[in-house]
Formats: structure tokens, C-alpha cells, sequence
């Protein structure tokens, strides 16, 4: 399989009813350099100019922007361009070869005197995440004993795509994994936090992955859900395997996450990695349109 190079378009609008008088930001809006993933070209924008801003890598790597107003203005706008060059990932994936689920738990368990590994971090509950019964019992129906880590993880996406209904403004930022448990539906945010959740329960490193999905599918290709916006995905700790040990599982279109999908940035859950973020003084009720183009250059 060829590389393919695709061009990402974002723009952000935020229009608010009163004037903001100061605000402060943090953006996540350059996707990462990744072994798989390469960095052409990337630009951005923000209107009104800010009063300062600059750049610094958060605690996962991700490059991330602070910007900040001290004039007033009603409104926000965050555009973006990048274009990337994607490598296939998976073509001499061996997915009954992966170690078995509780040998790659045991590893990341902690033991007195025992090797530290850095992906152990992502085995914890986080902001968004609860480790829960239910989602344990949920996750054991994919992993029998002795099952390669991989072939249970892909059944557990399997499933979680067919018992969950993708319902758009059912769910909100900050809906908990727990609670789209519960409800059966949501958002690619949901699924990918539901599917977190099963994981780190029995033990396993599972990251939340921020991007976006090509919207001009190759001819004879399906269109992906989520795809005019901004999209989440699960990483799976896969030790042994190429992709630096991780694997990408997007379970609410039920595939491996490859050539059509563009990683922005990578974390614990959403809290970790949203588009935009801050603190606003003023500004009333607001308005905010996004509009996402993803197309092969």
C-alpha cells in the first residue's frame, strides 16, 4: 500500500451575545508527528489577534497553544490548515500472534523492584473515566482466557459498534463514561471513552485519541460516521507490534483507525485533549459553529 497525503481544513467560530472583556485559551490544534504520521505543512489563525500567545507540549506530547485577550470583542475565530502524509500501519498485522490480555496486564501491573513502563499511566481511571464493574463484566465477554490481546480488543469494538447507537446532542462535553454506559448512545467521544473504560477494567493501557476522518472516501468506499467534524478514537498498548507498541481501534466506525484517519492529539479522555478550553469574562450566551474538510491532496 502507497502513502496517502491528505489536507485538514478546521474553522472554529465563536460569536457571543455581550462583549467578552479578557478570556484565556488553550488549543489543541496541530496533529502530532507520529512513526506513521508525518507533518507537511501546518498554519493557523485566530481572530482577533490575541494580546500574547504561545506554544508548549503538555504532559502527552501534544503541542498545545495559550492565547489570551485583554481588549473586548464578541467574537472568536480558530481556523486551521495541515497537511499530512499517512503510512499504512497495519498491513503485516498478525492479530492471533498478540500476547495473551493477562499477560500484557500482568506487565503493566505494578510489583515492588519491578521495571517501570511509561504505559501503565493510561490503566488508571482519569476525569471522564470510572473503573467499574460493569464495564469489566461488559469487557470479559471479549476476552477469554488466553485470548490474543488484539482479537479481544477488536471484539470488544465489534460489540460496543453494534449495542450502541450513534446519537448526535445526546450526550454533552463532559458526559461521563459511566453515564453513555448506561444510556446505550452517543457520540464517537462516548464510544471511544465507553471502550477506554472496558479496557483499563481488566487491566490493559488504553489512550483516547483526538482527530479527524477523510470525508472523501475513496470510490467504493463507505462514508465514515463522524466524519464533518472533529473525531475520538481508542489506542490500545499492544507490546510487540509495530506503531510503537500502540494500536488504533475506532469503535464507532468499527475499524482499525489508518490511512483515513489524522491524530491530532492524544491523552487520558476528552478533558485531556479538547479543541478549545478556557476561562471568559463576559460574553453572555454564545453561538459556535465548526466546519471540518478532510480530502486526499
Amino acid at each position: 500500500m502507497s502513502d496517502t497525503r491528505l489536507t485538514v481544513s478546521h474553522r472554529t467560530t465563536y460569536r457571543y451575545s455581550t462583549l467578552v472583556e479578557t478570556a484565556q485559551h488553550l488549543a489543541t490544534i496541530r496533529p502530532l508527528e507520529l512513526p506513521w504520521q508525518r507533518v507537511l505543512a501546518h498554519r493557523d489563525c485566530i481572530e482577533p489577534a490575541p494580546s500574547y500567545q504561545r506554544s508548549r507540549l503538555d504532559a502527552f506530547g501534544n503541542e498545545v497553544l495559550y492565547f489570551s485577550f485583554e481588549a473586548p470583542h464578541d467574537y472568536l475565530l480558530m481556523t486551521s490548515e495541515t497537511t499530512v502524509m499517512l503510512a499504512p500501519r497495519y498491513a503485516t498485522l498478525d492479530i492471533a500472534a498478540t500476547l495473551a490480555w493477562e499477560t500484557v496486564a500482568h506487565k503493566l501491573r505494578y510489583t515492588a523492584g519491578g521495571a517501570f513502563h511509561a504505559e501503565s499511566e493510561f490503566c488508571f481511571a482519569s476525569p471522564n473515566i470510572a473503573l467499574l464493574p460493569e464495564l469489566r463484566a461488559y469487557a470479559l465477554e471479549s476476552f477469554a482466557p488466553g485470548a490474543p490481546v488484539l482479537a479481544g480488543a477488536i471484539d470488544l469494538m465489534h460489540r460496543i459498534h453494534a449495542d450502541f447507537a450513534y446519537r448526535p446532542s445526546t450526550t454533552a462535553f463532559d458526559t461521563p463514561a459511566a453515564r453513555a454506559f448506561a444510556l446505550r448512545h452517543g457520540v464517537c467521544q462516548d464510544f471511544a471513552q465507553v471502550m477506554i473504560g472496558c479496557l483499563r477494567s481488566i487491566g490493559l493501557a488504553a489512550r483516547y485519541v483526538s482527530g479527524y476522518l477523510r470525508n472523501d472516501p475513496p470510490a467504493g468506499a463507505p462514508a465514515m460516521i463522524g466524519a464533518d467534524a472533529s473525531h475520538a478514537w481508542v489506542s490500545l498498548y499492544v507490546p510487540g507490534v509495530d506503531s510503537a507498541g500502540w494500536i488504533d481501534l475506532d469503535p464507532t466506525n468499527d475499524v482499525l483507525a489508518d490511512q483515513g484517519h489524522v491524530t491530532l492529539a492524544i491523552g487520558r479522555d476528552y478533558s485531556d485533549v479538547s479543541l478549545l478550553r478556557g476561562v471568559i469574562l463576559g460574553g453572555g450566551a454564545h453561538r459556535v459553529d465548526v466546519a471540518v474538510d478532510v480530502r486526499a491532496d
